[in-house]
């Protein structure tokens, strides 16, 4: 929304139909002709052409894709020849919120398949490096920083679980195998302590988390 409403063009990609019509609808609501979104999996972009964007961003979403080496292949081919790519990726085992948010879930959660590459890899720089060297990319092209989002909500913490409990999909899913052991009392109270003592905000919530920015000059 944000590049479209500078003028840019824009095209979103995700694999989940919901978020797509959400987008549109969105987009649509704003008068934003220069924005739409389409369905698509970062493994496999093969309804985008060659070379197609100046700009290639993916915060937090593409490094929950499985199959990390064909995300970097596809990001790098869709991009123009002097172009970026940019992500934002969480880091595994930092302190701050996401990391620990996905360290709990994972631990009420069903051990994952054989072959399952974590998405927490897309923090590690060395990996990074060799996902996108893999795709032809040389590594003098590749940058690391770490950076901070911050989740800003209204109300106190226990109600920003809440949305995390509806929407994000590590603890959706974690709450629903917790439901399952009995164990959704304890998953929600070991959450709204995480948040609780990550808060730097009275009467409303404010958490500050880290991540590692990537970007890739094509």
């Amino acid at each position: 929304m944000p590049a479209a409403q500078r003028g840019a063009d824009v095209l979103g990609v995700d694999i989940a139909g919901n978020l797509v019509a959400a987008g549109n609808d969105r987009a649509e609501s704003l008068g934003l002709a220069n924005l739409r979104f389409q369905e698509g999996d970062a493994t496999d972009l093969h309804e985008l052409d060659d070379e197609s964007f100046d700009l290639v961003v993916s915060i937090f979403g593409a490094m929950f894709a499985p199959k990390p080496f064909d995300v970097a292949k596809e990001m790098v081919r869709v991009t123009k020849p002097g172009g970026r790519i940019v992500m934002g990726n969480w880091i595994p085992n930092d302190p701050t919120l996401v990391a620990q948010i996905l360290r709990i879930s994972s631990s009420y959660s069903p051990p994952p398949p054989e072959g399952f590459v974590s998405p927490m890899t897309w923090g590690v720089e060395d990996e990074v490096i060799e996902r996108f060297t893999s795709a032809d990319v040389p590594k003098e092209r590749i940058s690391f920083e770490r950076d901070t989002y911050t989740f800003n909500y209204p109300g106190p913490p226990s109600e920003l679980v809440a949305e995390f409990r509806s929407y994000y999909g590590p603890t959706m899913n974690a709450f629903e195998a917790a439901a399952a052991n009995g164990r959704e009392a304890e998953l929600q109270a070991e959450l709204e302590a995480l948040f609780n003592e990550q808060n730097t905000s009275d009467g409303a919530t404010t958490i500050p988390a880290t991540f590692l920015r990537v970007t890739v000059q094509r």
